[in-house]
């Protein structure tokens, strides 16, 4: 387990190289890369935004990624699967939005392959079956490129929760019906990590995402570029850097439950002082804070105030009237069925929302923000940096 910080200041291709070859000589540069071995590198494709919104990894980066792979003679297979229909033309639209399909015009394929398949996988705490995205299966080696940005359900996205792309964009409001409690869903996220092992998660903190994220934020400038042997690793010090402990993240939690990570970040051994690049004012999503209480209260009573408790605190998806268009994406996409549209807009049902917060990351306009109750604002106020 090791995490390596190196500066990159902006997306230029020879700056990019150059930062991604000092990133991974701790691990050995790309020496285990052979002849004819086909690398997938998994980026972050959430949707068709433009690389200018910093939601997705930046072609810059992966372009400058693929040219060192072909260097080696590897094949190299570029894709993910966004929150939306798993095909050619959805995955088209994408690919054009985000600029990567400059990643041709270096030698490297985008992934054409629409086959899904099912996995079984008994030693997960979660996801012990799960369907996933069959073009990972003709990779030798998987490489996770992940945007670090904030998250609402997650407080965080990074490499952890990048390998959720491997679930086909249809299937995951299943998954956050399945696993709405964070804790759940974040064992199934690490179910995922293990099952995949990638080689490498590489971490695009150049330009960053601050805000309504992971789709609807506000770009934000790190300055840096992360590479480690570890996701849950790399999370540690990605959170850092944008103000974030490890409690306040529930996929760096369950990494630490299950030893995969120790609970002090200092303990990471790290190349590189990533203390330089931490943003103190950052813009974080106003989370639940872990405040799951215990439901499982042995009383009556004890049930009834977790219950009143929960409802009063947690955070919550809540719209921006002015800034809806109506487009019902919010509506189709929602898990639980909890949102209906009502002249134009979208209503939402507190009973049967599972706060998954699918329709905050999805919304087209950003019109969806997380939300604190006034009392959670009272009790618990954000910390200060």
């Amino acid at each position: 387990m090791h995490v390596s910080i190196v500066p990159c200041a902006q997306y230029d291709q020879a700056q990019a190289e150059q930062a991604l070859l000092q990133a991974l000589a701790p691990f050995g540069g790309l020496d285990w890369v052979k002849t004819g071995m086909t690398v997938a590198i998994k980026a972050n494709l959430v949707t068709f935004l433009k690389p200018e919104a910093a939601a997705t990894t930046h072609p810059v980066l992966l372009c400058a990624l693929v040219r060192l792979l072909k260097e080696r003679g590897a094949r190299v297979i570029v894709g993910d699967s966004p929150g939306g229909i798993y095909t050619k033309v959805y995955l088209d639209r994408v690919y054009a939005a985000t600029g990567v399909k400059a990643v041709e015009d270096f030698g490297g394929e985008l992934n054409r392959n629409f086959e899904i398949k099912e996995a079984t996988y008994p030693e997960a705490k979660e996801a012990k079956t799960f369907t996933y995205t069959a073009w990972l299966d003709e990779a030798d080696e998987i490489i996770n490129f992940c945007k670090l940005k904030t998250h609402g359900m997650m407080a965080m996205s990074g490499a952890a929760k990048n390998m959720f792309g491997a679930i086909p964009g249809t299937a995951k409001p299943e998954y956050h019906y399945r696993f709405p409690d964070p804790a759940r869903f974040s064992d199934m996220i690490v179910d995922l990590d293990q099952y995949f092992a990638p080689r490498l998660s590489i971490t695009d903190g150049v330009i960053g995402m601050e805000g309504n994220g992971p789709t609807a934020g506000t770009p934000r400038k790190i300055g840096v570029i992360l590479a480690s042997d570890s996701p849950h690793a790399s999370d540690m010090i990605g959170a850092a850097l944008i103000g974030l402990t490890a409690d306040q993240v529930p996929t760096l939690q369950a990494a630490i439950r299950r030893g995969l990570i120790p609970e002090d970040r200092d303990e990471i051994p790290t190349s590189g002082d990533w203390r330089p690049y931490v943003i103190p004012d950052f813009q974080k999503v106003e989370t639940a804070k872990n405040l799951r209480f215990q439901r499982d209260s042995e009383t009556f009573f004890g049930k009834l105030t977790a219950q009143f408790l929960d409802a009063a605190l947690a955070a919550r998806p809540e719209l921006k009237a002015d800034e809806c268009v109506g487009c019902k994406e919010c509506y189709r996409i929602c898990p639980a069925s909890a949102i209906e549209m009502v002249e134009n807009k979208p209503v939402i049902d507190r009973k049967a929302c599972i706060r998954c917060f699918c329709c905050q990351e999805f919304c087209p306009k950003g019109a969806l923000k997380v939300r604190r109750p006034p009392l959670a604002r009272i009790l618990i106020p954000e910390k200060k940096n």
